[in-house]
């Protein structure tokens, strides 16, 4: 199997993609309306969630193809984060914090 790049993918992976991570930034916001955190027609507040829902779902994208995961659990993966969102980039720093530290222990 050839080398993947970030600029190897078609563009309709990257719709799929995008779609996910953006239908899971999209539920998050439902939630946070339903919940009272934020106003209705909050555009700043959904504009946000979905940039970064987009940002996540693609960096997990990529952590998943560099794991070799099956496209099914890709998917899931992509739309779950992207429902995280921040919360998922910051869980995603904690981890190469921890990684990157106890590789600088070893030595």
């Amino acid at each position: 199997m050839p080398e993947k790049d970030p600029t190897s993918y078609s563009i309709l992976t990257y719709g799929w993609v995008l779609l996910l991570s953006l239908w899971g930034g999209a539920t998050n916001y439902i939630s946070k309306v339903r919940a009272g955190e934020c106003g209705r027609l909050n555009l700043t507040e959904l504009i946000g969630d979905l940039v970064t829902s987009g940002f996540s779902g693609v960096l997990t994208f990529y952590l998943c193809e560099g794991a070799q995961l099956q496209p099914l659990m890709t998917a899931a993966l992509v739309g779950i984060s992207g429902h995280m969102g921040s919360r998922a980039i910051y869980k995603a720093e904690r981890l190469l914090t921890r990684w990157v530290g106890a590789k600088e222990t070893v030595r």
